[in-house]
């Protein structure tokens, strides 16, 4: 059982008079409970590829099946309802709200679930990343490593079924970047999440099942481990 497939996916430009192509006929399936990461030089598009995954973006053909739904059919509103229910993201830059404590925060993505239990659920996972006693603290009063804890606790909120995480230790130094790998991982296999990476270290690609290797927008390898 598939829950993405991709099918000759594309995404163009057009800059000035040029038409600038991002993404070229990209095509792969991805099962339920693989983790996978998609790796490639800068610009290659590795970004934008996961961007169109998660329904950030539009693509200019092809088709994105994300849990069933064909995202290319929906509205905005309707892709943003998939995401808060099904998927879970982890940033580069963590983009934590700063005018929000760790635990609201986390409390974010559940109570758009209106979920009852929002504040013990979020209270028990950032207990579990190991920020029990920092939850009162706004993101300017943590460290990198702490805010990126923060935000993987926020990513696990609504029991995703499918995490995107794009360059998740790339702003870290690293043994706080082995520390938010070990967090990722761990997690991800209690919860029997789907793991997207984007990443361009490739030690942190080899923990995944599956290497797609991406270059000038198109995939150049497909690798099983």
């Amino acid at each position: 059982m598939n829950i993405l497939s991709i099918q000759n996916l594309s995404k163009t430009y057009q800059s000035g008079n040029r038409k600038l192509t991002v993404l070229d006929d990209v095509n792969f399936d991805l099962a339920i409970g693989e983790t996978i990461s998609i790796v490639g030089p800068s610009g290659s598009g590795k970004t934008t590829l996961l961007g169109l995954c998660a329904g950030l973006d539009s693509a200019s053909s092809g088709s994105v099946v994300l849990n069933g739904a064909s995202l290319e059919k929906l509205s905005e509103d309707q892709r943003a309802a998939i995401r808060n229910q099904h998927v879970g993201f982890i940033f580069q830059n963590f983009q934590l709200l700063p005018t929000l404590t760790a635990l609201e925060n986390v409390m974010v993505p559940l109570e758009l679930k209106k979920r009852k239990d929002a504040r013990t659920k979020a209270m028990e996972l950032l207990e579990k990343v190991g920020l029990g006693d920092r939850m009162t603290h706004y993101p300017t009063q943590l460290s990198g490593g702490e805010q990126q804890r923060v935000s993987i606790a926020r990513a696990f909120a609504n029991d995703p079924k499918i995490l995107f995480a794009d360059e998740p230790t790339g702003n870290l130094d690293t043994e706080t970047g082995e520390m938010i790998e070990r967090l990722i991982f761990d997690l991800n296999k209690e919860k029997g999440t789907t793991l997207v990476l984007v990443t361009h270290d490739t030690e942190l690609a080899a923990k995944t099942q599956r290497i797609i290797h991406i270059k000038g927008g198109k995939i150049q390898e497909d690798n099983h481990a």
